[in-house]
């Protein structure tokens, strides 16, 4: 998807929240990804003095995130004050690089190993909803050389994901995105406009209804703004008092089916499920018709 968006360009990259060993080489992007606080980088190779012997080191010094004692001095400290998690300190360091193994992703990589610079961010926030004890959390981007913005910005984006995660979540489970089983793209395609409408419908109704909320559940704090859960629990209320342009729906039956003990004529298309044979997996021969 972030490579057939419109707009992005080496000049113009997006931005690309993941998380930790996510593969997205080549593409015009911005990554931005969480990483375990037990992660080791490498540092840049400091300047060489003159006249040593040996190769020359690809990798400088350790940087543990787990021993501040590793730790250089930062490039870049904002801190910005927010209404959710209230002051919110993020320290950036420019160019760590993990140290690439023959493993995973690379294990059939030919040549040098690249070194994938980027710059490390530790934000440190003041409180959490539900008093849960605040840990630092560890962020990776791919841009170097980033400035105060740009860091507000990363974390910022990364956490606005946890936002987009709920989105997905209800157009599955509640309207359904995933229920049906259809056979082509171009089914797919509609089906899936088809729950954007609902959806967008129930985000212009939010000011149209009243909130019907449960027992255990909070009042609202701007009935204005609600969720799409709860429009959708009020919208049957509101169906009623719109102008419907289609006529009324004819009473009917279900169709026959297909006769009992008929077999399908028209079966499901199989998809490739985009498997690689390894070479060391022997192949069944070939059956020999006469």
């Amino acid at each position: 998807m972030a490579g057939r968006r419109p707009g992005g360009s080496p000049r113009n990259p997006r931005g690309l929240n993941i998380q930790a060993g996510h593969p997205a080489a080549d593409l015009p992007v911005q990554l931005c990804g969480r990483l375990r606080s037990d992660r080791v980088f490498r540092l840049p190779v400091p300047p060489r003095p003159p006249r040593a012997d040996g190769r020359p080191p690809r990798h400088g010094p350790e940087f543990r995130l787990a021993d501040p004692a590793s730790w250089p001095e930062p490039a870049v400290t904002t801190s910005t004050d927010t209404a959710r998690y209230g002051q919110a300190v993020a320290t950036a360091w420019d160019r760590p690089h993990p140290r690439l193994t023959r493993r995973a992703a690379w294990a059939g990589h030919t040549g040098e190993l690249p070194i994938l610079e980027g710059t490390l961010v530790r934000l440190v926030v003041e409180r959490l909803p539900g008093e849960r004890n605040p840990k630092p959390l560890w962020l990776w981007c791919s841009t170097t050389s980033a400035t105060a913005a740009q860091i507000d910005r990363f974390w910022q984006a990364f956490l606005r994901r946890f936002d987009l995660e709920h989105t997905f979540r209800m157009l599955k489970q509640t309207l359904g995105w995933t229920t049906p089983r259809l056979r082509n793209p171009a089914a797919a395609d509609r089906w899936t406009w088809l729950i954007l409408a609902a959806y967008t419908q129930l985000r212009l109704a939010r000011p149209l209804v009243i909130d019907l909320r449960r027992p255990w559940e909070r009042p609202a704090t701007r009935p204005a703004r609600l969720t799409p859960a709860r429009v959708r629990r009020g919208f049957r209320n509101l169906r009623p008092k719109t102008a419907q342009p289609a006529s009324a729906p004819k009473p009917s039956r279900p169709g026959p089916g297909r006769p009992t003990g008929s077999t399908n004529r028209r079966p499901a298309a199989t998809q490739p499920v985009g498997k690689i044979r390894d070479g060391s997996t022997p192949t069944q021969p070939e059956r020999q018709t006469s």
